[in-house]
Formats: structure tokens, C-alpha cells, sequence
């Protein structure tokens, strides 16, 4: 409601009352999430915007105003009194649950935050509102996406379970899905139970199909993260109905992985189809992920990200540093961290593995020296310097410099007299001519013969051309 006289405004005079009351409901809701202390990251996401014929044009990061951001605090109040209505009548249902970081990813937070000159840190205990202090206090840093995607990345993931847990990240006591029955089973069967409840009826869940691989790995991770029920069933049959509660928490987690597997697959293809047009191509871009393999970079102005490999980082061996999050060299100590600026090359695009491979074009390091030539490249440009300075420190006894005209000319006579002194004290012996020199009138020793006559002849025309 930036304009409630505008045009459009005019045209629906009625709703403009209605969205104002909306507009300080969304306010009222935001100081809440505020006051709780909610994490609210910073994070960008793309949209890919085809032209008429279904070619890709663009890649460009989705906008988020207060419009989306009124509907998303709405949709979260609606979530939150689904659940509350749930637990006030005792029925069984899916949660949403998000647990609180593990030990392990919050040392890692830890030790990056540290190397980033961040002054802050979390607890052994974290709450949400000191992953949002951090985020509150980096957002102006130039590395401050970096920094909110590795707090993003410290989350755990949420989970469809029986057993309300609270969710994290939103500082809620009580969540669950409600709002999206249509494309969500969870959400659906949300639906159902309070539909059931509204009608005073039991609701019995339906049979699942019989869980697959996604399921068993799924349940394996959550060995040591799903606590006991507070209060333990009395009947075998409240038994029998929490497991089948929890297979279908299980059957809707792997299926959501799957679900954002699917897209976040559909999404490299058509990304990897869009940068083929772009083959040998230099683009600015930024470090977002470091791993043992090499790092990934994320264009600025295409917002793709590739592998640069780490048999493509030079012929030093690094080092992976899984608490700082960086590839560091043994002899020259160059490192890679998230956040480093590059400008690469898009090297190779492999559509049917999803892959983007780029090289080094020049890092900060080497766009900080001064460029020798138009076209080198920043590690080119580095080892010419290098080269030349060992020149120039090199002694002048080694360098071969190249004499005058004249002065050639005078150390030719004076061989050619210490020559004939030689020979003259040897008895007279006949000197040795060399043939391709006598053609351009320089002889070595006595000028005997014919071949004295046509050297001295040469070397009379020799120097009527001087």
C-alpha cells in the first residue's frame, strides 16, 4: 500500500480499508517475530526469465518486498494456530520440528566467524536470537551474504514428526504446515485432523507405501536426534498409531528431499544450457563454498555457480581447512576462502552432469600489480615481473652485449695483425682462409693467392658500400 490514491487504489476504494488493517497486522506481526528473536537471513534467489520461444534471456535475483513478506508472516500465524489447536484437543499430527545445531556444526560456525574478524560467537546452547544478532551485526560488510549463508548452513533441517519439538530457526513452541494442501501431503493431512476434530470424529491415517531407500537413510540419520515421547503410550494401539505417525513423517521428509532435489536439478540443467552460449568468457564472481576438491564460485552478474578445481589452482599442493573453511598453499601460501574475489573463465559445461567448470583468470593478489601488457593474464603478468627482476639483479659479466660498428671493425684489424704475427714467427706456414668470410672480406691470417686478391677486392667493395 505505497499509494492509496493511486489509480489502481481508485479502483477498488472498498479493500483499501481492509488492506490497511492487513497492512498493521503484518507490522504487529514483524515486532512479534522481532521480539522472539526469529532468524531472518539475507540470502539471494534467483529467477530464470525466459522469452517468447522458451529460450533462457536472463538470470536475476526475486525481489522480496513487504508484499511478500506480509503474506509469508501471515501464513506463518496460520501455521502456528493449526498447531496450537492440534495440542489443545491431544491429537496426533505432524509437526514441523527444527532442532537446534549440533555440537559439530557449531564449532565449525565458530572457527569461521573467527577467521572473518567476526567478534561474535554462539553459545554451547544456542538460541535463534544470536544467529540473528550476527546477521544484524555483519549486514553491511561486504562479505555479509557469505556470512549468512554459513549461518543458514549451521541449521539443522526440518523434519515432519509426530512429536512436537518446536521449530528453531522461527522461535516457535508449536509449528506445523497448513497453508499448502493442494501440493503438500503433510499440509493435507493437517487438514484432516482438524477436520476430524471439528466433526468430533477419530481420523485414522491411511496406509503408505512401503518405505524405500530415501526412508531407511533418512531414519538412520534421525537415530540420534529423535527424542522419546515426553509421555509413553498406554495401549498397544496409541503404540501402533504413533509408528504409523512416524512412518508418514519419515515418507514426507524423503519425499520433500526428493521434491528439492528434483528442482534444484531442473534448475542446474537449465542454467548449465543457458552458459553454454558463454564458452571461454570471463566473468567477476565470488567464492561461496570450499572443499577438499576445489572451490565454488558464484557469478555476480550471471548468479551461476562452477567448480574451480583444485588441479586447476597451480602446481602447489593445498590443504583443506575445514574450520576456517579455506584451501591454503604449502610454499606460497596463497589462500581460498569463502569470500574471495576472482575473475574466471568459463572453462567447460557439462549439460548431462549438471557441471560448470571454470579456471583462474586472476585473483586479488594479482590485481593488485601493476599490468605488463594488454591481454596476460594476472598469473602471466606475475611470473614476467618475477623474471625481470632476476635479470636486472643479475651480474653485467653474464649479459652478452652486442659492439659498435666501429669498434667490431678495429678488434677485426687487431686480430688479423696478431694473427699474422703468429704465423710469421711459425716459418711462413700458409694460413688457414675461411671461405664464408672471405666472401664478405673479413679473412683471418696472410692473404695468399687468389683467395688474398678476392678478399682484398671484397673488402675495397666492402667498404665503398660503408
Amino acid at each position: 500500500m505505497s499509494n492509496t490514491r493511486g489509480p489502481e487504489a481508485s479502483q477498488r476504494k472498498e479493500r483499501v480499508p481492509d488492506l490497511l488493517n492487513l497492512h498493521g497486522v503484518f507490522r504487529a506481526l514483524l515486532q512479534s517475530r522481532q521480539q522472539r528473536g526469529a532468524v531472518d537471513f539475507d540470502t539471494v534467489e534467483t529467477q530464470i526469465v525466459c522469452d517468447e520461444n522458451g529460450r533462457i534471456e536472463k538470470i536475476v535475483p526475486r525481489t522480496r518486498n513487504d508484499a511478500h513478506r506480509l503474506i509469508e508472516e501471515c501464513m506463518l500465524a496460520a501455521n502456528v494456530c493449526a498447531a496450537d489447536f492440534i495440542e489443545q484437543n491431544g491429537r496426533t499430527a505432524l509437526f514441523r520440528v527444527h532442532d537446534k545445531p549440533s555440537a559439530e556444526k557449531i564449532d565449525l560456525l565458530r572457527g569461521y566467524l573467527k577467521a572473518t574478524g567476526v567478534n561474535m560467537s554462539v553459545s554451547d546452547s544456542p538460541n535463534p536470537a544470536e544467529f540473528q544478532a550476527i546477521a544484524d551485526a555483519t549486514k553491511d560488510r561486504p562479505d555479509a551474504p557469505q556470512i549468512h549463508t554459513m549461518l543458514l548452513r549451521t541449521m539443522m533441517q526440518a523434519m515432519y514428526m509426530p512429536d512436537n519439538g518446536g521449530h528453531f530457526g522461527l522461535a516457535f513452541d508449536a509449528y506445523t504446515h497448513f497453508t499448502s494442501p493442494i501440493r503438500r501431503y503433510p499440509d493435507l493431512l493437517v487438514h484432516r485432523v482438524i477436520k476430524s476434530i471439528l466433526m468430533d470424529a477419530k481420523y485414522k491415517l491411511p496406509q503408505l507405501p512401503t518405505p524405500g531407500e530415501a526412508q531407511e537413510k533418512l531414519a538412520k540419520r534421525l537415530v540420534g536426534r529423535v527424542a522419546e515421547p515426553p509421555v509413553s503410550p498406554r495401549s498397544k494401539l496409541q503404540q501402533a498409531e504413533l509408528q504409523a505417525w512416524e512412518a508418514a513423517g519419515l515418507h514426507c521428509s524423503a519425499n520433500e528431499r526428493r521434491a528439492d532435489e528434483a528442482s534444484r536439478d531442473v534448475e542446474a540443467w537449465l542454467k548449465c544450457k543457458y552458459m553454454r552460449d558463454f564458452l571461454g568468457e570471463e566473468f567477476a564472481g565470488t567464492v561461496t563454498a570450499v572443499t577438499s576438491f576445489g572451490i565454488f564460485v558464484t557469478l555476480d552478474a550471471m548468479y551461476v555457480e562452477g567448480l574451480v578445481h583444485i588441479t586447476e589452482l597451480g602446481g602447489d599442493y593445498f590443504k583443506f581447512d575445514e574450520q576456517r573453511q579455506e584451501l591454503r598453499g604449502e610454499r606460497s601460501g596463497v589462500r581460498y576462502t569463502i569470500g574471495t574475489r576472482l575473475q574466471v573463465q568459463v572453462g567447460r559445461v557439462d549439460l548431462d552432469g549438471r557441471k560448470i567448470d571454470f579456471r583462474i583468470v586472476q585473483d586479488e593478489a594479482d590485481a593488485a600489480q601493476p599490468r605488463a601488457a594488454a591481454g596476460r593474464s594476472g598469473r602471466q603478468r606475475g611470473t614476467d615481473s618475477r623474471r625481470e627482476r632476476r635479470e636486472a639483479q643479475a651480474p653485467s659479466s653474464s649479459v652478452y652485449a652486442e659492439p659498435a660498428p666501429r669498434a667490431r671493425a678495429q678488434e677485426d684489424r687487431s686480430s688479423r695483425r696478431r694473427d699474422a704475427d703468429k704465423s710469421g714467427k711459425a716459418g711462413g706456414a700458409a694460413a688457414w682462409v675461411d671461405p664464408a668470410a672471405a666472401a664478405f672480406g673479413a679473412v683471418r691470417g696472410q692473404k695468399t693467392g687468389a683467395s688474398g686478391q678476392g678478399a682484398k677486392a671484397a673488402g675495397k667493395t666492402a667498404k665503398k658500400r660503408r
